[in-house]
């Protein structure tokens, strides 16, 4: 008999303390992957919080567009009148039409940016809650992975050999020997 295998014999709390050992291992695995999983999932509900203050950030910026817009075509208006400008005809007519076309295309650009970057708001969070599944299943086969070398240890260890506690021989395997007379005899 090794070393080894007398000084498990000889310890029989090497069993128990393999089984204790495993299993705080695994406790610790599945706890490092609640917290990872919870730690992704915090960081997406930040990630949509992040894009939905982008997207009142644009309502904000297009409202402040609109005031600014309308305090410059009131001065446009008393500029025209002013220089005895008929307004809403002619040229005024036209630079109204020319100045609402800007403004439109400006809302329009604000609300295009803030999209964008809500939607890559919304990707984060989802790829981060699928970087927080991952990480728990990671966890769940560290697990597996501590329970199957725990399992081989405790079946490598001399004292569990000894008893015999798995069968060596297969219910359809026979055994057989060659007696003195030539023929095979069942064991």
């Amino acid at each position: 008999m090794s070393q080894a295998a007398a000084a498990v014999t000889a310890n029989p709390y090497t069993a128990a303390f393999t089984v204790g050992m495993g299993v705080i291992q695994t406790q610790q695995q599945r706890a490092i992957g609640k917290y990872n999983q919870a730690n992704a999932n915090r960081n997406a509900l930040v990630a949509e919080q992040e894009g939905q203050q982008i997207q009142k950030q644009a309502e904000f910026d297009i409202a402040r567009f609109d005031q600014q817009f309308r305090q410059a075509e009131g001065t446009v208006d008393v500029s025209l009148a002013k220089s005895g400008v008929v307004i809403g005809s002619g040229s005024a007519a036209r630079i109204a039409m020319a100045n609402a076309m800007e403004a439109q295309m400006q809302r329009n650009v604000t609300q295009y940016n803030a999209d964008i970057g809500t939607s890559k708001k919304m990707e984060e969070a989802n790829f981060s809650r699928i970087a927080g599944k991952m990480a728990r299943q990671q966890a769940r086969l560290a697990q597996i992975n501590t329970i199957a070398k725990t399992g081989t240890s405790l079946l490598d260890m001399s004292s569990f050999k000894d008893k015999k506690i798995f069968p060596t021989k297969k219910p359809y395997q026979v055994s057989t020997n060659v007696g003195a007379n030539g023929r095979f005899t069942k064991i």
